[in-house]
């Protein structure tokens, strides 16, 4: 509350001496450590609403920050900054519409490594997969914030731990694969297709009907 002489300062004020600012100065001076709620209540000046000032950190300056939902080695109440490099920020907020749009164009899939959301990480199996949206062409290099310009990238990926976008593979290689693989492992192939393509999946077996009432092979 305003007193008249002091205004009231907007909680999420990122001013140098706030909260937020040292709370940003404590992380960056322990990448890659552990920090507990109490340590970070403190770093913060006691106030109650430090987990909020930590979520602006993430979401607002692109800080990656973890707890035990994004990293299965943390405890609950525990934070760790991964890297003192932050990810692209949007300018103004993203839209919920446009994240939904491009993670469900991209299939809810890392366009670099191939990771699923929420599945184990194929560099490290004891961390979950977690989808963020990254450019395609950095803004730095003129690059824009359009939903053509934007992809689906797990955490790893988008900390730069692979620094090139791998080939995507074509069908015969793909094809290939799925050939040697066992039938069950066929069959759960079969099952992610038809979830992610619904639609084109019934027009397929609509096609066959169609194709075999006529007498076609």
């Amino acid at each position: 509350m305003s007193d008249g002489k002091h205004p009231t300062r907007k909680s999420s004020d990122p001013t140098p001496n706030g909260a937020r600012a040292k709370l940003r100065a404590y992380f960056l001076a322990h990448v890659g450590e552990v920090a507990d709620a109490y340590t970070l209540r403190a770093v913060a000046g006691g106030i109650t609403e430090w987990a909020r000032r930590v979520r602006e950190l993430r979401q607002d300056e692109g800080w990656d920050i973890r707890t035990d939902k994004h990293d299965s080695r943390l405890k609950p109440g525990q934070y760790m900054l991964a890297s003192d490099k932050p990810r692209p920020t949007f300018a103004g907020t993203m839209s919920k519409e446009t994240r939904a749009y491009v993670l469900d164009r991209n299939g809810f899939t890392c366009q670099m490594c191939g990771a699923g959301a929420g599945e184990p990480h194929p560099s490290d199996p004891s961390l979950k997969t977690r989808l963020h949206i990254g450019h395609i062409v950095d803004l730095s290099n003129g690059g824009t914030n359009a939903r053509e310009n934007l992809r689906a990238l797990c955490s790893v990926c988008n900390e730069g731990a692979q620094n090139a976008t791998l080939n995507k593979p074509d069908s015969a290689w793909l094809l290939s694969q799925i050939r040697r693989a066992g039938g069950l492992e066929q069959i759960d192939v079969l099952k992610w297709l038809i979830r992610k393509y619904p639609d084109r999946v019934r027009g397929l077996l609509t096609e066959l009907d169609d194709r075999e009432s006529a007498g076609v092979k």
